[in-house]
């Protein structure tokens, strides 16, 4: 589905919006298949050795696939794909071709090299003396590898239909990976335990990518090798330096799986708190850049810099308005929202008293993430990705400084982790804000009044949510005090935001409008 866009800014912004909801809609289906996959898997295995195994197994396999795919799709791949859809078609199947070919070869060889060396790659995320765990994880890796082509191919063919401005179909792909893990679980949990969740990813990893041939019905795709052409350069030029910032990713989830390997059920609590993380995340911050992104790179590639400090402006008060409300709902329900989406089954209260926790120490780090998302879409979208990379090193030291002395000595164990990570996040949307503020002035564009606002509105909104939460915390269920409480919370976060006379807030309320009346 093509969301076209006129030159005005009016327009622009429509059809940004439009792509958002449209992203938004596929983030929304697939974080609460997620909210159902991740409930599931508690309530079959809990917290404990078999899913700390296959948290620590699927490391490696996603690791590659954001090494050689994921870390390409916004820096390079939508910023050329999206010039040549532009303004030479045949050329931009040739490119789009080329790539294709490209990745599938490397994918395949670099899959085949990680099962050869799958334990000495297990020991490197794990402490020694932690045997069952890395037994349990080597065996699972195997399970897990044949995923990673899969999904590599289809984050390609997501590049592709994003820079022909075609949302619909990539953005449940992730929702389609969700279900068929989903699937998995559900099938053969009881039969083969815990590798049930590899044959999900497997049978998620396929759906993804089928979901998306339906938009290539028209594309002209064929073999091809030529790694001479400029665009191909110019992709593996701009990839290089992210690169180096996975790189540095990389090494900081090695150290924070070794470290976490040392807990028991560390790696398992914080997955399930990083799920309930990932939702505002994804709904907002993934919603909003992803759809901002084609548009940026135009602008850039025009050289009108007052349209794209405009557009990233709004985008930045669209995500501010959006997550700061959400992480102050989740710090007033953390317990009630734990206990309704993961006590049941081999998941009991004590399991959900210390998720809510780590999910707290989670919070201070969320806002910080979602503006940095929309912050590195800006240098991707100015085909600069060296300093969003080095800026990795950088946070990966903040988490280094913060989470070793914390879990290593003082009573915090694996939560001290947790603070290192929302003191990584924190940092690394500081620095990256600071750098891009030095080449391209937002200043004038009420960005600190949005934050402002956007910080009052929700303060009040969490007060309130509190108060009514707990009053109804000894007599009501924890369901019911997450749909009472987050309602009424919704309700007043929206009358403040209308009355403090929130920019984005009149924005989307003007868009919604005008489709009604449409």
């Amino acid at each position: 589905m093509p969301v076209t866009e006129s030159s005005a800014p009016g327009g622009i912004f429509r059809s940004i919006a439009l792509a958002a909801l449209l992203i938004s809609l596929g983030n929304i289906t697939s974080r609460l298949l997620g909210l159902v996959r991740e409930p599931i898997i508690a309530a079959y295995f809990s917290r404990g050795l078999a899913v700390d195994a296959f948290t620590l197994a699927w490391t490696l396999p996603n690791a590659l696939y954001e090494l050689l795919v994921s870390g390409a799709v916004s820096a390079a791949l939508v910023p050329v794909f999206s010039e040549y859809a532009e303004r030479d078609r045949a050329e931009f199947w040739h490119v789009v071709s080329t790539v294709l070919t490209l990745a599938f070869t490397v994918l395949v060889i670099a899959s085949a090299l990680l099962a050869w060396q799958a334990p000495l790659a297990v020991s490197l995320l794990a402490r020694s003396t932690e045997a069952a765990l890395q037994m349990e994880a080597i065996a699972l890796v195997g399970w897990l590898l044949p995923a990673v082509t899969l999904m590599g191919i289809s984050g390609v063919v997501t590049a592709i239909l994003h820079a022909q401005r075609r949302f619909l179909l990539p953005a449940f792909v992730a929702a389609t990976f969700n279900a068929g893990m989903i699937a998995g679980i559900v099938i053969l949990a009881p039969m083969i335990g815990i590798k049930s969740l590899a044959v999900g990813t497997l049978l998620g990893a396929f759906a993804q990518l089928l979901i998306q041939l339906p938009g290539l019905r028209d594309s002209q795709i064929r073999f091809r090798f030529n790694l001479r052409h400029p665009a191909v350069r110019r992709i593996l030029r701009l990839y290089a330096p992210v690169t180096l910032g996975i790189g540095f990713s990389l090494i900081g989830t090695v150290i924070d799986r070794w470290l976490a390997s040392g807990f028991p059920a560390a790696l398992s609590t914080m997955r399930f708190a990083t799920t309930l993380i990932q939702f505002p995340l994804g709904l907002v911050a993934s919603a909003v850049a992803l759809a901002v992104l084609p548009t940026l790179s135009r602008q850039s590639a025009a050289g009108d810099d007052p349209a794209f400090r405009a557009t990233l402006a709004m985008g930045l008060k669209v995500v501010l308005l959006l997550i700061l409300p959400a992480t102050a709902g989740l710090a007033a329900l953390s317990v009630p929202i734990t206990a309704t989406l993961f006590e049941r089954g081999a998941f009991g209260p004590d399991d959900t008293v210390i998720t809510a926790l780590a999910l707290l120490l989670y919070l201070p780090g969320l806002p910080a993430a979602a503006i940095d998302q929309m912050l590195l879409f800006a240098f991707y979208a100015r085909k600069n990705t060296l300093i969003p990379n080095l800026i990795q090193g950088a946070a990966i030291l903040c988490y280094l400084v913060v989470a070793i002395p914390l879990a290593e000595w003082t009573p915090l164990g694996f939560l001290g982790l947790v603070l290192g990570n929302s003191a990584q996040w924190i940092g690394h949307a500081i620095i990256t804000a600071w750098i891009l503020q030095r080449s391209l002035s937002l200043r004038g564009l009420r960005l600190g009044e949005a934050m402002v606002k956007g910080l009052a509105a929700s303060g009040l909104m969490a007060l309130a949510v509190s108060g009514i939460a707990a009053t109804l915390g000894s007599v009501w269920p924890p369901l019911a005090q997450v749909a009472v409480a987050g309602s009424a919370g919704f309700i007043i976060y929206t009358l403040i935001a209308v009355g403090l006379r929130l920019e984005a807030a009149t924005f989307l309320l003007n868009l919604i409008r005008e489709r009604l009346q449409r």
